[in-house]
């Protein structure tokens, strides 16, 4: 204990000659550490009487501050230091012209959902969004879908941690939407719902996570003419067909009721096909009429309004119209594959400036 000036010197003078911080945290072992020189002093307290124990453990607590104290104020230094040197020598040259890249293209979900939205606003819809993780009521029980309903069940959907009762769900489809709109609105209600859904598929026609677009309708005298006239008139705009055949099927649907499945017409040849021709069909959406109950659910009077819905994969509709052969390439993040299929940042949708390539 007679050299505690001199260890003091001895510490403060290796920590300032520390040139780097793993030196300087040899350093810190050497005197802070389990077996370092303060702690190892320190340890030595208990042997001495009362009064030398007191004097000496005063001194030694200043030393062990000022040394943490050196220690922290050289970290700093030398991060500061190493900071320094890194950007010295990844400095980029702004002088320098830009590299000769392509320019951006923009991602084919992308430009289908903006076709779409341009079809659909046109008509007077306009675009309504909510949050990817609902819960039970939103996307199952107020859409009028059963317990024993297959999207319900637990190798078909994404639940997330949490009891039976109340836990969260990444949702399965845009459809709580509609239902958040109803519910905090009045009608008439005339929406797009655009956005991501996830459910436990992936193979080259499914993947856990793609988008859907829904329409939702609802007012005092929409009738079925009305959605059948809607979904022709978008099929035929989305494309560029201008009689395209369309048919519709009946279906069944837990939250419409009459449903519909709707085709359009193709012709199969050399595992390709060509939409707008042939006596063949393709199935792309579905639909119909609102069913009672889910108005009711969200406190629409159902003697008074009525109205349809429907649904489509951003992607599957994308699929058909550019041709592209594989669901799961939407995701790979090849940009050799978003040259081919992208599309430029000034092409932007419209029906007057066209929403064909």
């Amino acid at each position: 204990m007679e050299n505690l000036d001199s260890l003091k010197t001895e510490l403060m003078d290796a920590v300032n000659a520390a040139a780097d911080l793993a030196a300087l945290e040899e350093t810190r072992i050497t005197a802070l550490g389990k077996k370092g020189r303060i702690t190892a002093m320190m340890k030595g307290l208990g042997a001495m009487d009362p009064d030398q124990r007191r004097a000496a453990g005063q001194a030694l607590n200043v030393i062990k501050d000022e040394v943490a104290a050196a220690l922290d104020a050289r970290k700093l230094s030398l991060e500061d230091a190493a900071l320094d040197a890194q950007l010295a020598e990844q400095r980029v040259d702004i002088s320098l012209p830009v590299r000769p890249e392509q320019e951006g293209r923009i991602h084919p979900i992308s430009q289908t959902i903006d076709e779409m939205v341009a079809i659909l606003g046109e008509m007077g819809m306009t675009v309504a969004e909510g949050p990817n993780i609902e819960d039970d009521w939103h996307n199952f029980t107020a859409l009028n879908i059963p317990f024993d309903h297959p999207a319900r069940q637990e190798h078909d959907t994404f639940y997330l941690p949490g009891d039976v009762e109340d836990r969260k769900v990444l949702r399965t489809h845009t459809s709580p939407v509609q239902i958040r709109t109803m519910m905090q609105g009045k009608p008439p209600f005339r929406i797009i719902v655009p956005g991501r859904t996830y459910r436990c598929d992936y193979d080259a026609t499914h993947s856990p996570m793609f988008h859907q677009i829904e329409g939702l309708w609802i007012d005092e005298r929409t009738h079925m003419g009305h959605l059948k006239g809607c979904i022709i008139e978008f099929c035929r705009a989305f494309f560029g067909v201008d009689d395209l055949p369309v048919r519709f099927r009946p279906s069944y649907f837990p939250f419409t009721e009459p449903s519909a499945e709707c085709d359009i017409g193709c012709i199969r040849e050399d595992g390709q096909f060509r939409i707008g021709r042939g006596d063949d069909w393709m199935e792309i959406l579905g639909c119909g009429m609102v069913n009672p109950a889910v108005l009711e659910n969200c406190g629409v009077d159902s003697t008074k309004y009525q109205g349809f819905a429907f649904g489509m994969g951003v992607e599957r509709m994308a699929m058909l119209k550019y041709g592209i052969p594989d669901l799961r390439t939407f995701y790979e993040s090849d940009l050799r594959w978003l040259r081919h299929y992208g599309f430029s940042s000034l092409d932007v949708p419209s029906l007057v400036g066209g929403l064909n390539r």
